[in-house]
């Protein structure tokens, strides 16, 4: 995470006393220096700093992974982040260098994540706020897909709201696991191949697709399938197999596997509106090259978002009092 809030648990102690003061962008005049404040958060790979312009005080957020890091990310994430620069809901890139023994990666600092709030919002949230997230999180996933790439690790905790005027705007982070799926040969783009037998699942398993439970190759539509398992932890406050323990990783991820395909969309939107069953059911009829229909995913959400007379004012549920929006469906 990118952003400004810790949660409920206090960020854990600084692990190595080598991590920078500062990071300077250049030599003598014309560089910024930015102050390396406390940890506020940890990514897929690397740790998140708060840190500060030493000349202007703005703040931002520095990704610091070790020079001696077995599986070095942060230059490839860098990349993806640059591929993506100027997208509406992606942190803008100030600077990427070595500084001492760590590669550092300035950005934007954020808000707080949709796991945060959700929980700040007794743990569930309306149906106008999940709406309004959906139409955003469509939006997202259809940029990074344009630009090539699939997330492969989609979870609340990587939505983050931005602050100052960006505050009511989703933004996307962690690519330290994203992938290309189109490859460029001497016939031009092609997408990469189906493959099966993947070692492990990738990802957070709460929100895996089930082709990625499967051990398939991921493409577009598992990114989406993992959002649709998102709008329906928002709206129902949890997943029926979130609490899933078989004593150890592997056996929990097939006991978590076994419980999402035994669930039809249908049983899991039991109580709420059709549409996120559609949502769910259209995005595993997709094959592994489709691409995806992301203006009819957006529709389904905007009708049913018209439809219950809501108001696209980017007034989500944690910005007031609970008693003002009980929810009441329309269908």
């Amino acid at each position: 995470m990118i952003g400004s809030h810790h949660g409920r648990s206090r960020p854990p102690p600084r692990k190595f006393k080598l991590v920078p003061e500062a990071i300077s962008t250049g030599d003598g005049e014309g560089g910024t220096v930015f102050r390396v404040g406390p940890i506020i958060g940890t990514g897929s790979f690397g740790e998140i700093y708060h840190g500060t312009d030493a000349e202007t005080k703005e703040e931002v957020a520095i990704k610091l992974e070790s020079l001696r890091a077995r599986f070095p990310q942060l230059i490839y994430e860098a990349k993806v982040y640059r591929k993506l620069q100027g997208q509406a809901g992606i942190p803008n890139v100030r600077w990427f260098g070595v500084e001492g023994d760590y590669s550092a990666l300035v950005m934007d600092l954020l808000g707080p994540n949709l796991q945060e709030l959700f929980e700040s919002c007794d743990a569930k949230l309306s149906l106008k706020t999940v709406l309004m997230l959906a139409d955003q999180m469509i939006d997202r996933i259809e940029c990074l897909h344009t630009n090539s790439f699939v997330h492969k690790d989609i979870k609340p905790q990587n939505f983050l709201m931005g602050r100052g005027k960006s505050a009511n705007l989703v933004h996307l982070i962690d690519f330290g696991i994203a992938r290309k799926y189109m490859e460029t040969s001497k016939h031009g783009k092609q997408h990469i191949p189906y493959r099966e037998n993947m070692m492990g699942l990738q990802g957070t398993p709460r929100y895996a697709s089930i082709n990625n439970h499967l051990g398939i190759e991921q493409s577009r539509r598992d990114d989406l399938e993992s959002v649709g398992y998102m709008l329906l932890y928002f709206l129902r406050g949890s997943l029926p197999w979130q609490d899933a323990d078989a004593g150890n990783h592997r056996e929990t991820h097939d006991m978590i596997k076994d419980m999402k395909i035994a669930t039809s969309p249908e049983e899991l939107c039991r109580g709420h509106p059709a549409e996120f069953a559609s949502y769910l059911i259209y995005c595993r009829s997709l094959g592994f090259e489709d691409e995806p229909d992301y203006a009819y995913l957006r529709k389904l959400f905007k009708d049913l978002f018209v439809q219950q007379g809501f108001e696209y004012d980017y007034v989500y549920d944690w910005m007031v009092p609970r008693h003002y929006y009980k929810d009441d469906y329309r269908y």
